[in-house]
């Protein structure tokens, strides 16, 4: 894997939000929510930095993101892990979005570091092996707090959840407010929201008072 394909690669997908955004302007509110699953809708390059850089400083090697979507975040997550000489195990419910992060992280050589799990999440979960020393929750909002409680058990001294879509959509941020307090009702959890990207909660099993 060079730096060059994995610069070539984030370009395809620079150049495939300009133009989802053009799009979006375009439609009406109806519309773009009955489209809403054709987006990229992705958290952003702040909050994908912020991962990579979380997951190298915690010298990751088991890396879970719930909701691959169409590989954005993934692209990141495997850039750390192929530093780290760790692995992500990447979940995601639909064939087409799961096929288009394949592709576009093969093209960056990165996808033999990557574990690709199709189907649901919780299910799927069972068999997830630990410990995790990083989780990014990015999938529908009623699933966030049930995901938390099959991650947690997993997860390592330490190890720390990114939670996404804490403010924006407006519609879930009822589901985001019940995953905050799922959160913090556990006693070894420590955690802090931040007011960048789409709003994320960042938490951290804690192993000394």
């Amino acid at each position: 894997m060079t730096d060059e394909a994995l610069r070539r690669v984030l370009r395809v997908y620079e150049q495939r939000m300009a133009e989802e955004a053009l799009l979006a302007e375009s439609l009406t509110p109806s519309e773009r929510t009955a489209r809403r699953d054709e987006f990229l809708l992705s958290i952003g390059e702040e909050v994908a930095n912020l991962l990579r850089d979380l997951a190298v400083g915690l010298g990751a090697q088991t890396i879970v993101e719930l909701g691959t979507a169409y590989g954005y975040s993934t692209l990141f997550l495997a850039d750390a892990a192929r530093r780290t000489g760790g692995k992500v195990f990447t979940y995601e419910h639909v064939p087409d979005k799961q096929a288009y992060a394949r592709k576009q992280l093969t093209e960056a050589g990165l996808a033999g570091v990557v574990e690709w799990r199709l189907g649901d999440a919780l299910e799927l979960l069972r068999d997830q092996p630990g410990p995790i020393d990083l989780v990014l929750i990015d999938l529908w909002k009623d699933l966030y707090v049930p995901c938390f409680e099959r991650v947690y058990p997993l997860l390592a001294p330490n190890g720390v959840i990114v939670a996404d879509n804490m403010f924006i959509p407006e519609s879930g941020r009822a589901a985001a407010a019940a995953y905050r307090a799922a959160v913090r009702a556990k006693p070894d959890m420590e955690a802090v929201l931040l007011p960048i990207g789409q709003g994320i909660d960042i938490s951290c099993r804690v192993t000394t008072r």
